[in-house]
């Protein structure tokens, strides 16, 4: 076993490999950007060497710096563990150049399934299933178009050196494949320094079912399957293992499967088989296809460690340092039911954009595993994916852990900026995904009511008036010579606060009014427990009950005067203006594209919020802007007559 690794990664895989590595005696090396200097996992590691600026391209992503570290600080390996350099054979290489091991499968291990159209070759020769579609090198538009019309719409186009739903895009109609065509293509290069796609087939009920693999270079076996239907933009939401529905039968063709693909490359350590499968008639072995493989651990790996018991970390440096596989295929088991859900700094009802901001308040509900790169207090940035935190559940059955699972996510506390953590919570409790009746579309087909702006309970807006007020946690005790204090309280809505005896106030809002107490446990609002809690900040108040509620704290001072919010079109996140379609004086529709932003290593298109004539355009490609920052504004609106 090794002594000391480095860890050529950030956030919560980081702090995720740190936990087992501590656990197993190994000292820990991280390496941190510019932007991660107070970072989570910085703290937890043993040492810590600063690798350069922000941009990925400037620190985690410089790998020869990252191997300069490990030979500096005595590491004698690196973990990479997932996106960044995880899956770059040249990195490989030179780490192992450099007389260091790469905790991870060979060069050439990586470069066979790098390529997603030679990986399907290679997969068909080894009696794999392949999803039909074009996967040849002629990347003229018009051959792919042609090739598209012959395996049928809808298709999806996909980036070659593709993952995580970048450069990926579903085309229903011919004439609108080539503007779709045009988008992939452009995101990939982007993405991964290369514009080549495939044209698969687009399965109307797909279900993407995975297979968690681990091999020693010569033998692999499986631990089972993960079902990672539920996704949003092909990118996952909620996995859970084993996958609902399975049968002894489909289980066992599909390990199978995933094992002969695994040894066909000579696979070592971790890795994902990942098959696409139509659930239309149920689960059938003749009707799973391969996508791709992971040559790395996969973020959902915790779902498949929590129904095996094994340490899939443990695994990884355990071969990585010349030891056999630690199990026997016929010595894993499944143990019960697992999911885990992705908690993300994200607004859903805005398309899932990217959100920063400040941790103010982070609390997980005990008795779960979670997995966290952030603390409360820290940012999310700009410059890395927004996720907060993994969130998972463990029980005898999959309705228990389900269950466990909304529970968990009801009783999470986040505030300062804005997540998905409501989304979740409903998806958790969606009663098609509580049978089973899981797809890729699910989340599309529900996703009105999955983003659906919460309904506040009345109790909650009475105690954030309490809050606002500064009483949510001080008694109220003491004494008034003529009558109870009646005052108003800066709130969004008119609210008025009367402390009526020791720890009792009346609120009024909302043309309500509302007996308030304050027991030993906690709030009652009209004889009821609430179980509130807060969360206060300068502008807002957040009261987590039944979810988390916010509510504007105005300042009675501010008189700044706001124009027309549809006027502008403002920049919802820091990120770089890739394209501008607009410009002044040009005409637009509703919905009309007006420029395209590229920020959390995806591209959002801004569309116009009404009709109208273009006055400015503020931005140009290329430039690097703030969230917020005007980017087009559109002439007024003359008045009606």
């Amino acid at each position: 076993m090794f002594s000391k690794i480095l860890i050529a990664n950030r956030g919560e895989i980081a702090c995720r490999v740190i936990d087992t590595a501590r656990r197993l005696g190994v000292a820990t090396v991280a390496v941190y950007s510019e932007a991660d200097a107070g970072a989570r996992h910085v703290a937890l590691a043993d040492e810590a060497v600063a690798i350069g600026g922000p941009r990925p391209a400037d620190s985690y992503l410089r790998g020869d710096v990252i191997i300069q570290a490990a030979l500096q600080t005595g590491a004698q390996a690196i973990h990479p563990g997932y996106g960044f350099l995880s899956e770059n054979p040249e990195f490989v290489e030179a780490v192992e150049a450099a007389g260091l091991t790469f905790i991870g499968p060979s060069a050439q291990a990586i470069r066979a399934m790098g390529l997603k159209d030679a990986a399907k070759a290679l997969m068909a020769k080894a009696g794999v299933p392949v999803v039909p579609g074009y996967h040849g090198e002629n990347q003229d538009p018009e051959h792919l178009a042609g090739a598209a019309e012959a395996v049928g719409y809808p298709v999806l186009i996909k980036a070659v050196a593709g993952g995580g739903g970048k450069g990926m895009r579903r085309v229903e109609r011919a004439q609108d494949f080539m503007e779709a065509l045009q988008s992939a293509q452009g995101e990939a290069q982007t993405a991964f320094g290369n514009p080549a796609v495939l044209i698969e087939k687009y399965i109307e009920m797909p279900r993407h079912i995975e297979v968690q693999v681990f091999g020693d270079g010569t033998q692999a076996v499986h631990l089972f399957e993960r079902d990672c239907s539920l996704q949003r933009r092909h990118q996952k939401v909620i996995e859970e293992a084993p996958a609902p529905g399975m049968t002894e039968e489909m289980r066992a063709a599909m390990g199978q499967a995933a094992v002969r693909a695994a040894e066909a490359i000579g696979y070592s350590g971790a890795g994902t088989v990942e098959f696409i499968v139509d659930g239309a008639e149920g689960l059938r072995p003749d009707r799973f296809w391969f996508m791709e493989m992971n040559t790395r651990l996969q973020v959902e790996h915790p779902v498949t460690e929590a129904i095996t018991g094994i340490d899939l970390v443990e695994w990884q440096l355990r071969v990585a340092s010349g030891e056999p596989l630690p199990a026997r295929q016929e010595d894993i088991q499944i143990q019960g039911h697992a999911f885990e859900a992705r908690l993300y700094a994200e607004d859903v009802p805005a398309g899932f954009l990217p959100a920063t901001g400040q941790l103010a308040h982070l609390a997980f509900a005990p008795g779960v595993r979670v997995e966290t790169g952030v603390r409360p207090g820290d940012v999310t940035s700009p410059w890395y994916d927004p996720m907060i935190a993994k969130i998972v559940t463990h029980a005898p059955s999959r309705a228990a852990a389900l269950n466990r699972l909304a529970v968990a996510l009801e009783a999470t506390e986040v505030a300062g900026t804005t997540t998905n953590l409501a989304f979740l919570a409903r998806l958790a409790r969606h009663p098609g995904f509580g049978a089973g009746q899981v797809d890729t579309g699910l989340i599309g087909r529900e996703i009105a009511a999955l983003s659906a702006p919460a309904e506040v309970p009345p109790h909650a807006r009475a105690l954030a008036v309490i809050a606002a007020a500064g009483l949510h946690e001080m008694p109220t005790s003491g004494f008034t010579l003529w009558a109870p204090l009646r005052r108003a309280v800066a709130f969004e809505d008119p609210a008025f606060v009367q402390v009526t005896g020791p720890n009792r106030i009346t609120v009024e809002v909302g043309g309500g009014s509302y007996d308030c107490a304050l027991h030993p446990d906690g709030w009652w609002v009209g004889g009821v427990k609430t179980k509130a809690r807060f969360h206060v900040a300068p502008d807002a108040v957040t009261v987590f009950m039944q979810g988390a509620h916010v509510f504007a704290r105005p300042d009675p001072l501010d008189r700044q005067a706001h124009g027309p919010a549809s006027d502008l079109t403002l920049a919802p996140m820091p990120g770089l203006v890739k394209a501008v379609f607009v410009a002044p004086g040009q005409r637009v529709e509703p919905g009309d594209r007006l420029a395209v932003l590229e920020a959390m290593k995806m591209e959002h298109t801004l569309c116009a919020a009404r009709a109208g004539e273009v006055a400015q355009v503020l931005v140009s490609p290329g430039a690097q802007v703030e969230a917020g920052a005007p980017l087009i504004q559109l002439a007024e609106e003359e008045a009606a007559a």
